[in-house]
């Protein structure tokens, strides 16, 4: 069974609506299902989809600083039930009438943004192309649903220099960082540092007076134990002692040192003379 009819029944489909005329003037619609029509006087010449369809409108335009891009738009339309006649009739392209509203729009609209604008405004695009064909559409019987900005491509060449720019951006904050990281890692350092050296010298401090602590004690317990000893023979004794440790240290890594016992003497006699020239100079 053809549009132009073959037989006196004739079936519409779901969600179609039959457009019936009789000797070539417009008689009625037929809702889906089966129907008897007087077949050649009465025929069904068209039959209008009522399911939602989509236009996908690709339109070339140039941004304010002057970038040519290309701006996909998809339109999700459908034919109102009320609205099949003057669908049928009124308009011979419907899907050209739309993509010239598109164009009109988005050829007003983008050139008035910058480039990074129009990224960020995609949805005020999609905006504007579906009150515009709401208004206009309604009157052919045609209820336009939503319109969506699918895609913004500007040339490939932009998109280079683009990501180009934006490589150059993160690489500079990364330096950035970097050097801040440095920074902070070497003042570190130099505070460890001197709180190492700090906390160093207060060890030697601490070493050094318990030494001295240790040989004033030795030398008042051996005073004090034997009789008739004076505290120069006690540090006599103690700095041959300390000289003898140290020789032994000193041939424990295989060096050859000159040896003299007079050498406790002198090491003895500078001792004393100085501490005689600080209680002097106090």
């Amino acid at each position: 069974m053809g549009d132009s009819g073959c037989c006196c029944f004739q079936c519409v489909r779901q969600q179609e609506v039959g457009v019936v005329e009789d000797l070539g003037q417009f008689k009625t619609l037929l809702n889906p299902g089966l129907h008897f029509i007087l077949w050649p006087i009465t025929n069904i010449v068209g039959r209008l989809s009522l399911r939602i369809q989509q236009l996908d409108v690709i339109c070339e335009t140039k941004t304010k600083d002057n970038v040519f891009v290309q701006v996909a738009v998809a339109v999700q339309f459908r034919i109102l039930l009320d609205g099949a006649y003057d669908a049928y009739y009124r308009l011979s392209d419907p899907r050209g009438q739309i993509q010239s509203y598109v164009f009109d729009v988005v050829r007003s609209t983008v050139p008035k943004m910058e480039l990074d604008e129009a990224f960020a405004s995609k949805a005020d695009i999609a905006e504007a192309t579906l009150a515009q064909l709401q208004d206009v559409m309604k009157d052919y019987g045609y209820e336009i649903l939503t319109t969506l900005v699918t895609d913004l491509a500007p040339d490939s060449r932009v998109k280079a220099s683009m990501n180009e720019i934006n490589a150059s951006k993160r690489l500079k904050e990364a330096a950035s960082h970097k050097a801040e990281a440095d920074k902070v890692r070497q003042v570190k350092a130099a505070e460890a540092e001197a709180e190492a050296r700090y906390l160093s010298g207060l060890g030697v401090a601490r070493q050094r007076k318990a030494i001295v602590q240790g040989l004033q004690a030795s030398v008042t317990e051996f005073s004090d134990e034997v009789e008739g000893a004076k505290p120069k023979d006690v540090m006599d004794i103690l700095l041959l002692s300390q000289y003898f440790d140290t020789l032994s240290t000193v041939g424990a890594n295989s060096l050859i040192l000159e040896h003299d016992p007079q050498t406790v003497a002198n090491l003895q006699q500078q001792v004393g003379n100085s501490f005689l020239q600080q209680g002097r100079s106090h």
